[in-house]
């Protein structure tokens, strides 16, 4: 009598770099499932990177740097008090030196996205490797987030289509640049501290946090709603403790 042969499933075919892009905004976990085959994460940033310079240089060609700044200091009460006691010559210096500082900082955007995607890693790291035992090497749990980072490149798109479609300079928020969260309808100046709180109700950030959880779902054991609670765990901590400091510093 033959037994029956029994098949097993082959692997997954290795996705191409774009087909990992594409697969972010349509199939997640898909990608993510490759990066534990790749953990590369060079052509996510370099995406990230190449779209936020081009609303960095839409900003400064319609807003300008020291309109920027100008304006931060227009929405702190406290910040416009110490430009008031300034003689006229030490305002223009100070308004020079800061537009200067934050065009230098702006086009230092794919620099501050590593940063920030490392720290992330970390932190997510910790949570997942030592409060749930899961074993996610470095390298790919950064991949996961550069890719989570992905589908961020549209807020920059939007920004910029905002910038040349007319936004108001004096009104404009570099990181608040179009409509996708409810502080966007509120005053910076009157409810700073509620203005805070409710920009981070934001549907990119919402949708990156649910990125996040599907994929270190996918490279652990942890369960996908377990690992979504945990990242939206730290987000709200970020937000309440953003919203701390903008009630201290005003």
């Amino acid at each position: 009598m033959s037994t029956p042969a029994t098949t097993v499933p082959e692997s997954a075919a290795p996705l191409s770099t774009v087909a990992r892009i594409g697969n972010i905004f349509f199939s997640p976990s898909t990608t993510f499932t490759d990066l534990k085959r790749d953990p590369s994460w060079w052509a996510a940033w370099l995406l990230i990177s190449v779209f936020s310079l081009i609303f960095v240089f839409a900003m400064g060609q319609k807003v300008g740097f020291e309109r920027v700044v100008q304006n931060e200091i227009n929405a702190s009460p406290k910040a416009a008090e110490r430009m008031e006691k300034l003689t006229p010559e030490q305002r223009a210096q100070q308004m020079q030196i800061s537009g200067a500082f934050t065009k230098y900082v702006s086009y230092a955007s794919p620099v501050i996205v590593l940063i920030m995607a490392c720290i992330a890693a970390g932190l997510l790291i910790a949570s997942f490797n030592f409060g749930l035992g899961a074993e996610i090497p470095f390298g790919v749990a950064l991949a996961v987030v550069f890719y989570a980072f992905v589908p961020g490149i549209l807020k920059s798109l939007l920004g910029a289509i905002a910038l040349y479609a007319g936004a108001d300079p004096e009104a404009f928020n570099p990181r608040n640049p179009v409509a996708t969260n409810l502080g966007f309808f509120l005053s910076r100046t009157d409810h700073p501290v509620l203005y805070s709180l409710a920009s981070s109700v934001d549907i990119f950030a919402i949708w990156t946090v649910i990125l996040l959880g599907i994929g270190f779902a996918c490279v652990s054991k942890v369960k996908r709603s377990t690992a979504i609670s945990v990242v939206a765990g730290w987000y709200i901590l970020i937000a309440m403790l953003g919203a701390g400091w903008v009630a201290v510093m005003g």
